[in-house]
């Protein structure tokens, strides 16, 4: 067998299995995904049973257990969140993505327009009412994210609802009808009082909290001083390349590349 298919093989035995948001590990040192095809290989009885085949290049199968299932002997339950930074970031995203199909089959077993019970079709994504033909794709949740920058200074802000914790750039959900670079210039103005233009594209990430799509942004402010929506933000200030600190989200994150990106072109 030569490398490439071998490592095909080893890819295709990665198994996802979800109990709400958190993922089964098997015990031991590092983060050990379960080395079965499936939930049933270790006595669980799956509630949704899915092949994945990531964009990142992992493949495997995605289950779901019912809440209150005990984690084997030799295993045990992990937020996904906290293999955030502790894993690479391909296997991550795998993993996010298991949740995120595990998820939509949870949340879509009944039509969101007649209540019928629905049937999810394994070939495609998609849960179909049977009676009303109602169709519930996969959810995702377009957000933007902005590096706002004002001449060698960057803003950065602390969420009102992690009070002492990391400063980071302005984000923000899209609203109906709006797109991506109208949300950008509304955020910053809700959130900071802040006018921006310039905004041009930087990168994307997905992020599973639930299912969320991070698009980011770079931006120029125009005109304004800062005026903080204290119900969104805490704090917000200005900050040159040097005062920048480990207060900032983590290496993985879209946010960290964009503060990256703004120190590595004004240090």
């Amino acid at each position: 067998m030569d490398i490439d298919t071998r490592q095909q093989s080893e890819l295709k035995q990665h198994c996802f299995i979800f109990q709400g948001d958190s993922l089964l590990l098997r015990d031991g040192a590092g983060v050990l995904l379960p080395s079965v095809a499936s939930a049933e290989e270790i006595g669980l009885a799956p509630e949704c049973t899915y092949e994945i085949d990531s964009n990142v290049g992992l493949r495997g199968v995605t289950n779901r257990v019912a809440a209150g299932v005990e984690a084997p002997a030799g295993y045990s339950w992990a937020r996904l969140r906290s293999l955030f930074g502790a894993v690479d970031e391909e296997l991550f995203r795998a993993a996010g993505q298991a949740f995120q199909v595990a998820e939509w089959d949870r949340t879509t077993r009944h039509c969101g327009v007649c209540g019928a019970l629905t049937e999810h079709r394994q070939n495609e994504r998609v849960a179909v009412c049977p009676v009303c033909g109602f169709e519930q794709y996969p959810r995702v949740s377009p957000a933007m994210i902005c590096a706002v920058v004002k001449e060698d200074r960057l803003l950065l802000a602390q969420n009102a609802r992690y009070r002492g914790g990391h400063y980071s750039v302005v984000a923000g959900f899209v609203e109906a009808g709006e797109t991506l670079e109208e949300c950008v210039a509304r955020e910053v103005m809700e959130e900071t009082g802040l006018v921006v233009d310039d905004i041009r594209y930087f990168a994307s990430q997905p992020w599973p909290f639930p299912h969320s799509l991070m698009v980011a942004f770079t931006a120029r402010w125009k005109s304004g001083d800062i005026h903080i929506d204290p119900v969104e933000i805490a704090d917000a200030g200005w900050y040159r390349a040097d005062e920048i600190g480990d207060w900032i989200p983590g290496k993985p994150t879209v946010a960290r590349k964009l503060i990256d990106w703004f120190v590595e072109n004004h240090s």
